[in-house]
Formats: C-alpha cells, sequence, structure tokens
C-alpha cells in the first residue's frame, strides 16, 4: 500500500528591500523652486536690501551718498509728510468701499443669475485691462471735464451742493479735487475686487440655498446667514487687492489731482526724480510698506478668516 507524503512547503523567499530613492529624485522639487527663488532675490530681496541702506545715508548727489546709520530721516520723513500718508490711506479706504458697493452685486450677477451670458460680462470686467492704465486715468479727464455731462447731471441733481460741503469737490468742479481721484483709484481697481469675489462665490454648493429655502428663509435672510460668510474669503482678497496698490498709487492724483490731493505715492516719486533726495524716499517707502503690512496682519485677523481666494 503506497503512502502518500506531504511535499515540503518551499522556503519563503525573503523580500528584496526597497531601495531608498535616490537623491536626485529628492532634489527635484528644489530645483524646481530654485528659478522662482532666484527671481525673488535678484529682483525683490536685493533691491530691498538696497533700499534699506540707502535709507540710513547721507550726503548728496554731488558729493555721493554714505551709509551713516542715520535713522532718523524716518522720522524727519513721517513728521513732514504725515497729511500725505493720512490722504493716501483715506483715499485707499475710500475706493476700496466703494468697489466692495459696486463689485459685489456684479460678482454675485455673473456667478448666479447671469446664465449664458457670464462670459460676456467676464469679459466686459477685464476688458479695462487691454488698455493701458494711463490711458484708462486719462480717459477720466474728458469724463469728469467741467463741461461734459457727468459734471452737468451733477450740478443738475445738486450733489455737487453736497460734496462740496463734505469737502470732496470745489464749486462746480469735479477735477483736481479727492472725488476725481477717489473715482480714479475705483475705476482702475474695480476688477481686482470682482474677480476674487466672483470665485469665491461661485464655490458656494447652490442646494445651501435651495436648503435655506427649505426652512423658509428669505432672501435676505439667506444671503447675510449663507451666501455672506461663505463669500469672506473673495471679500477679503478683493479689498486686500484693491486697498494695497491703491494707496501706493500716484497716477492718479497725479493726472485726475491737485497739489492739494497729492498721496505718498507722489511725493515718493517726487524725492527719487526730480529732488534727487534718495535717502527720504527711500524712507517713505519703509514706513509706507510697514504701515501697509501693519494694518493687513490686522484686518486678515479679525476678518475671521484665513482663506484667501
Amino acid at each position: 500500500m503506497a503512502t502518500v507524503t506531504e511535499a515540503e512547503a518551499p522556503p519563503l523567499v525573503p523580500r528584496p528591500e526597497p531601495k531608498p530613492p535616490k537623491k536626485r529624485g529628492r532634489l527635484v522639487p528644489y530645483w524646481l523652486l530654485l528659478p522662482g527663488l532666484l527671481w525673488l532675490v535678484v529682483f525683490f530681496a536685493l533691491p530691498m536690501i538696497y533700499q534699506a541702506s540707502t535709507s540710513v545715508q547721507t550726503g548728496s548727489l554731488e558729493e555721493g551718498y554714505k551709509v551713516t546709520w542715520h535713522f532718523a530721516t524716518y522720522w524727519d520723513s513721517l513728521a513732514e509728510y504725515w497729511p500725505q500718508f493720512l490722504r493716501s490711506v483715506s483715499y485707499a479706504a475710500a475706493a476700496t468701499v466703494l468697489c466692495l458697493l459696486l463689485g459685489y452685486p456684479l460678482a454675485y450677477l455673473i456667478a448666479f443669475r447671469a446664465g449664458r451670458w457670464r462670459n460676456l460680462i467676464m469679459i466686459l470686467v477685464i476688458a479695462p485691462f487691454f488698455t493701458s492704465f494711463l490711458i484708462r486715468t486719462l480717459a477720466w479727464k474728458t469724463i469728469l471735464a467741467d463741461s461734459g455731462p457727468v459734471v452737468g447731471a451733477l450740478n443738475t441733481l445738486h450733489v455737487l451742493d453736497v460734496t462740496d460741503w463734505l469737502g470732496w469737490t470745489a464749486g462746480d468742479r469735479v477735477l483736481a479735487t479727492p472725488l476725481a481721484v477717489v473715482c480714479g483709484l475705483t475705476y482702475n481697481f474695480l476688477p481686482f475686487m470682482i474677480l476674487p469675489l466672483y470665485t469665491s462665490l461661485e464655490r458656494i454648493d447652490g442646494r445651501l440655498h435651495e436648503a435655506a429655502g427649505d426652512l423658509y428663509a428669505r432672501p435676505w435672510t439667506t444671503f447675510r446667514k449663507v451666501t455672506f460668510p461663505l463669500s469672506m474669503p473673495g471679500v477679503v482678497s478683493g479689498t486686500l487687492l484693491t486697498f494695497i496698490p491703491a494707496a501706493g498709487d500716484y497716477v492718479n492724483a497725479e493726472l485726475l489731482g491737485s497739489t492739494d490731493t497729492r498721496m505718498i505715492g507722489n511725493v515718493i516719486q517726487t524725492q527719487f526724480l526730480r529732488i534727487l533726495d534718495y535717502p527720504t524716499a527711500a524712507a517713505l517707502s519703509f514706513i509706507l510698506m510697514a504701515a501697509i503690512l501693519l494694518m493687513v496682519t490686522v484686518y486678515i485677523r479679525r476678518s475671521g478668516t484665513e482663506d484667501l481666494v
């Protein structure tokens, strides 16, 4: 009688240990980041360092400037030009509020009501970018001309009487007044408000609005409780993209304003290109940058959201 013997199990072959990734593979992300880092160093960090050293120099263009660590330039500049700083912040804040009031309804329309016209409206929003910043600003000199239809309509409605009492205009004139500068800032930076708002509103799930309606929420309650809180990243991004460049702008104040509406950007330009007082110009630039950075930091913390579009 034959006996069946169980075959012995083959010995287990140990799996080869995975090879550690090559060092070249680890360095690929860093090599990809290298061009951007070099760009930031050459065109951002080095100029900043150079301007920082310029702000603490003393001397003249004929004799040459030397680094003497003269930090009093910062205090002297701020003490002399603080009205221009306050004017820049107030003009930029006014333009930002106007951009938000004008841009939010338009962004809401594009996101939820535009339908097949969405692409066309978006093209119209970015159409000002097809021309230069200078040409767009110069166009407002024609729009706000003393004999133009805009000023005539404002006079008919007696709007200029109110703005004159508030100090925004001068009599029946709009050009060379704070109102003209704010109008130019609002027009030029309005797309920077609309685009982030539209992006944020488009991300909102429409089922949330339906759920609010099922809970008998009125349209205004739905907007206040659902739409606006969810669009806060776009609001924060849009206000930052509008306020920051508007605060340092000098073109609108130069072309649409007067000596009484000069912003800090005009002062820096004059110090750099006309008076040739490089230390003062550099100190003013750093003061403006520090002030904007401080305001932006406080604003982001108080807004309750750090998820920017």
